[in-house]
């Protein structure tokens, strides 16, 4: 009989995503068949599924720790955000609509049974499902029609372990106060908690353990001390890009655009003890010292086109660039180097044409087909073989393709200036493949140290599953999943 358990969190950003990681990875090794489960993400950093699809690169993570290609079943509700108050909603991989948060909730019933037929359909393959929750069950003013957390272990009797942050103060009132908030019924689904990000002695939090559990009447299933190496996963939330500056070495300038989308691009290269991937927050300017600015992908390349004006980086851009620096596009950062952006359906807002910073001589044209496709080809100037995905809307033409620099499934590809410096692509996660990384690091005057990374993930996984197992109460995690009704 299929089991399953579901991670919650006492609020965003607690760490529930890399538990979850650990967890599948711990119980794969134990010979359980595991499958991760997320029923609503938000996120612009989606991976490409095997079935044509996309998902949380969340997701996508938890699926490598178990083992698993990821399907688009193992997250059936992704938003991204769009703008304020707008978002695409992708459901079972395949975009939905364009909705803002009023008709949302007004899509929620029917998003609901979506998820359901996913998790029935994922469990009906494994021994445990491990489901991950949104947010936190303390926003009860979302608690009507909810499907992220609560609505969600409503609808499919799952039990709920509830993981607090120590890291950001007030742990106890996080997990006592959302005791103390939810209604009786959900209350009752949380059967244990966690302590996530403690440093220093754990034992000096027993005390902290023993007030809670007395206090609510739940299981502890320990203090998971802070995890040094997360930095060295594949990152979901723009939250948790951080800047990884070095004395020495190529410098990486990333700008933060205000929807930036798909930046695991940035995750290889930033493990290279040899580079420092520095992210440009907004209200600063583009350091004169790097040796390349990387424009990430967006959600929305019209409206970071013109933020990224606003604060001045176009100004800071073209200096680098008379300094003799190298810029490289990525999907909507490469179609902001172009001409021209147009948008004549609205796409993306109002119809209309704006210009782009000029520096490849091509346009795009926006339009409502989606590419989505995992892919795979080569680099030719060096031979490397190269992997990724692509995930954009557009199409990006003009004389500067003619200096395509890569080539995908026996087609070039991407654009470059005539003396080589910028360049831009639609192709994203080129850089995991480890002999083109190096081969462009050379071409900048670094070298790549970092010699598998995709091992030296798995590797960092497996550090997890132990951190997980050395120092939480494990059997007692597992004893509080339930056997999924039928």
């Amino acid at each position: 009989m299929t089991k399953a358990i579901m991670v919650q969190g006492a609020g965003s950003n607690v760490g529930k995503s890399m538990v979850v990681a650990g967890l599948c990875r711990l119980f794969s090794r134990r010979g359980m068949t595991v499958r991760p489960f997320k029923p609503q993400n938000m996120s612009n950093n989606a991976a490409v599924t095997s079935d044509g699809g996309e998902i949380g690169r969340a997701q996508a993570l938890q699926a490598l720790a178990c083992g698993v290609a990821p399907h688009t079943d193992m997250n059936p509700v992704l938003l991204k955000p769009e703008s304020e108050i707008g978002a695409q909603v992708i459901v079972q991989g395949k975009r939905f609509a364009t909705l803002k948060a009023r008709d949302y909730a007004q899509a929620k019933p029917t998003l609901l049974g979506k998820c359901v037929e996913s998790y029935r359909r994922l469990a009906a393959d494994c021994d445990l499902v491990v489901i991950e929750g949104a947010g936190s069950p303390a926003e009860i003013n979302l608690r009507a029609g909810d499907i992220a957390n609560m609505g969600f272990a409503e609808a499919v009797d799952a039990p709920v372990l509830l993981v607090g942050d120590i890291d950001r103060g007030g742990v106890i009132a996080q997990l006592v106060g959302t005791y103390a908030i939810l209604p009786e019924t959900d209350r009752d689904r949380i059967k244990g908690f966690m302590i996530n990000k403690f440093r220093g002695d754990v034992s000096l939090f027993d005390d902290g353990l023993t007030e809670i559990a007395n206090r609510t009447g739940w299981t502890s299933a320990g203090v998971l001390p802070w995890f040094k190496d997360a930095w060295r996963l594949p990152a979901e939330d723009v939250m948790d890009i951080t800047s990884n500056a070095k004395a020495e070495g190529l410098k990486i300038a990333v700008p933060k655009l205000s929807r930036i989308a798909n930046f695991d691009d940035l995750d290889p290269l930033a493990m290279e003890p040899g580079v420092s991937v520095e992210i440009i927050e907004p209200g600063r300017h583009l350091p004169g010292d790097a040796d390349l600015v990387l424009i990430p992908g967006s959600k929305s390349t019209i409206g970071d086109l013109a933020d990224f004006r606003a604060q001045g980086w176009d100004t800071d851009l073209f200096a680098h660039v008379r300094r003799g620096g190298h810029v490289l596009g990525i999907c909507g950062g490469y179609q902001m180097l172009g001409r021209i952006v147009s948008d004549p359906q609205g796409i993306e807002g109002a119809p209309g044409s704006v210009p782009g910073l000029g520096l490849l001589d091509v346009t795009t044209v926006m339009a409502p087909h989606k590419h989505l496709a995992e892919v795979e080809g080569s680099h030719p100037a060096s031979g490397a073989v190269v992997t990724g995905y692509e995930i954009h809307i557009g199409e990006t033409g003009g004389p500067d393709c003619a200096r395509s620099w890569l080539e995908i499934e026996g087609r070039a590809t991407g654009a470059a200036s005539a003396d080589g410096r910028i360049k831009g692509c639609y192709l994203h996660g080129i850089f995991v493949s480890d002999g083109f990384r190096g081969a462009y690091l050379e071409s900048l005057g670094g070298t790549s140290e970092v010699g598998n990374y995709g091992a030296a993930v798995e590797d960092t996984l497996d550090t997890l599953a132990d951190h997980l197992e050395q120092h939480l109460d494990i059997e007692a995690l597992l004893g509080l999943a339930t056997d999924i009704p039928d």
